[in-house]
């Protein structure tokens, strides 16, 4: 079975590319992906990183939707500790007032960044605010539908109040849940949501998660069966050398990342291939590398369809994570872009619209 391709944007920005030009590049890059027939287009968050421009999902959300035809657009995902359930839940209403039928609302529970970070983004807390992730869930599932009665302490007292998230649209974001542990797992498979595991972050438990999810899951009024699919990180190119030098540069900012060290833009592949190593940041881009699908075409591709059948997935969402060349132009990832070429030609569009019954 060929699973459905979908893609996972960070918004990368590399050594000489402005926040602007790499925003300018993603959005070609969804162009790119909605003309190939890829299923849907996911918005990370993440906050204070160099190498990422993806801090506001809703935001480039609207630009895309606003770009594409067809294609699904999404946040992969909004991390709910920063953020108000009644903001997420009126945002994401607006987006499908604007893109109707096209809009994922993918939460998670982490915070996304360091302590600082998270206190600068929701100053009302946000440690406490991720042992009230689930009571939030449901906020938004309720504020997004026909509404919910709040409590609230006002000079006369408690009162309830009946609010629903504006603009009411004609239909509802998709819910997704994503998760890295056995308790998003659980949540996803207590709430009958569509469930995603952070597999392209770490790749271990991946598989534990799904059995988990799987085995639980309960039956909701928006889905009837388990839901899921893969993430993964990828680079592919014309041939398997040139995609090693493309994922050098992301491999080498992941290193930094885990082992303490400053983080920067991304380097260039010439800079990344120039670069002097220490044992801790081999050790960790040997470990990362196993866990990615980086090759020439019909490699990666066989690797894929390997994953998504190993898994039980009809659905592979990628992270292109080909670095760029130092000739290349700043408001394009011609490396990306190849990458989902690439990808569409080993792997024909087929459409991941409807569950497959215990997947």
């Amino acid at each position: 079975m060929t699973p459905a391709l979908s893609v996972l944007d960070l918004v990368p920005v590399r050594t000489g590319q402005s926040s602007a030009d790499a925003v300018a590049a993603s959005l070609a890059l969804a162009r790119r992906a909605d003309e190939l027939g890829y299923t849907r287009y996911w918005f990370a968050e993440h906050h204070n990183m160099p190498s990422v421009a993806s801090t506001t999902p809703p935001v480039l959300i609207a630009a895309v939707a606003a770009r594409t035809e067809r294609i699904r657009v999404g946040s992969g995902g909004v991390m709910l500790p920063n953020h108000a359930p009644l903001v997420v839940a009126e945002q994401f209403a607006a987006l499908e007032a604007l893109a109707p039928g096209r809009i994922d609302l993918g939460i998670g529970r982490a915070p996304g960044s360091d302590p600082v970070i998270s206190a600068l983004l929701r100053s009302s807390g946000p440690t406490s605010e991720v042992d009230r992730f689930e009571e939030h869930l449901g906020d938004i599932r309720a504020l997004a539908g026909d509404g919910a009665t709040v409590t609230v302490n006002t000079r006369d007292g408690l009162r309830d109040y009946e609010v629903r998230a504006t603009p009411a649209a004609a239909g509802l974001p998709e819910l997704w849940l994503l998760g890295s542990s056995e308790y998003s797992a659980h949540l996803a498979a207590k709430l009958g949501l569509p469930y995603v595991f952070a597999h392209h972050f770490s790749g271990e438990g991946t598989e534990f998660a799904l059995d988990v999810y799987r085995r639980e899951f309960r039956a909701s009024e928006t889905l009837a069966a388990p839901r899921t699919f893969l993430t993964l990180n990828v680079v592919v190119a014309d041939t398997a050398e040139e995609a090693e030098a493309r994922a050098l540069p992301a491999l080498q900012n992941m290193a930094r990342l885990r082992t303490g060290k400053p983080l920067r833009a991304l380097d260039t592949v010439e800079t990344a291939e120039r670069e002097e190593l220490d044992t801790a940041a081999r050790h960790v881009i040997e470990l990362m590398r196993e866990r990615w699908v980086v090759g020439a075409p019909d490699a990666a591709a066989a690797r894929i369809r390997e994953l998504a059948e190993r898994f039980g997935v009809d659905e592979v969402m990628v992270s292109p994570g080909a670095g760029s060349r130092e000739d290349e132009p700043v408001d394009r990832a011609v490396g990306r872009e190849r990458t989902l070429e690439l990808l569409a030609e080993r792997l024909p569009a087929t459409s991941a619209a409807d569950p497959v019954p215990g997947r």
